[in-house]
């Protein structure tokens, strides 16, 4: 085993500039064409030693804000026990490699919690790449994709970045190519929206859903480096339902719409809304306007896409 006394990964936050949501199946999933796009509002893992537990895995999870204050309400919602997906993924990865040293994991977040952009998910991504280089088990990314895929759906992303296409439940993935950089706008809220409750909302609303298929447009526009194209190509077949359970995200979206947003939709199961802009500068606008919405506690823009977890 090594020697080395801290690791940090930073990783990045997720928008899906479509998700397509077949029938449920027999399992409780849902068959997906998910197109993930990792953008610039990244949390950090840094795993440490511990003392306090007799086999390996993690002994201590904390959290932080790291974004001044604006999520603080969102990091006092973060689990710090075996509920975590971080948690889950240091002691997955330790059983798998028989690793015996405790560690103790600690969060900076900066991407919201419950908010549809895959922050819990992003957060065990990291902690896979930050324990496999603290314990030095010398998994090779392939490995880490599959236990990723066992953690959750969202998980394997965060490992890859940029854009790719996820089917399955998600965790299957192609990488994509996005011929441009595209500037966004987030209105995050105070309160999340339960995953599963969004699907079961979706599962009455869509009883005869159709097998998901990939949009051609948007494809080809991220292929072209077509900002406008990419905007009028954005879908989200979930959006439906998380305005049915938090209508007052109506209020975001056309608020963003009517500051000149090129596409906005509600991201992933919400309640983030997110704004496709012209530029940086015109994201920073979208972002002003957003802040009015009723719903809308903090505004932040990003690009994308970025790189998966990093080693900082």
């Amino acid at each position: 085993m090594t020697t080395t006394t801290a690791v940090t990964v930073r990783v990045p936050a997720k928008v899906n500039l479509q998700l397509a949501v077949g029938p449920a199946r027999e399992d409780g999933y849902h068959d997906l064409v998910n197109v993930f796009h990792a953008v610039a509002l990244f949390d950090e893992v840094t795993v440490t030693g511990a003392r306090t537990r007799a086999t390996g895995g993690p002994a201590e999870l904390t959290a932080e804000d790291a974004s001044g204050g604006a999520l603080a309400a969102h990091v006092a919602r973060v689990p710090l026990d075996s509920t975590n997906l971080a948690w889950r993924a240091a002691e997955l990865l330790a059983h798998e490699a028989g690793a015996r040293q405790p560690v103790r994991l600690h969060v900076r977040k900066a991407i919201p919690v419950a908010g549809g952009m895959a922050g819990g998910s992003a957060d065990a991504a990291a902690a896979l790449v930050a324990c496999d280089a603290f314990w030095g088990t010398g998994l090779d990314r392939g490995r880490l994709l599959e236990l990723a895929a066992r953690l959750g759906s969202d998980v394997a992303f965060p490992l890859v970045g940029g854009t790719a296409v996820g089917t399955g439940r998600g965790e299957v993935l192609a990488p994509a190519r996005c011929a441009t950089r595209l500037h966004w706008a987030f209105a995050l809220s105070e309160g999340g929206l339960s995953t599963p409750g969004v699907f079961g909302a979706y599962d009455r609303l869509r009883p005869d859903a159709p097998r998901p298929r990939a949009d051609p447009a948007l494809m080809a526009a991220l292929e072209a480096g077509d900002a406008a194209g990419v905007g009028a190509a954005l879908s989200n077949d979930l959006q439906p339902a998380a305005v049915s359970l938090r209508p007052v995200l109506a209020e975001s979206l056309e608020a963003g719409r009517a500051a000149g947003a090129l596409g906005a939709f509600v991201s992933g199961s919400g309640p983030t809304c997110a704004f496709l802009a012209e530029s940086a500068e015109h994201a920073e606008r979208v972002a002003a306007a957003v802040r009015t919405a009723s719903d809308c506690t903090h505004a932040v823009t990003a690009y994308g896409d970025v790189p998966g977890a990093v080693i900082r």
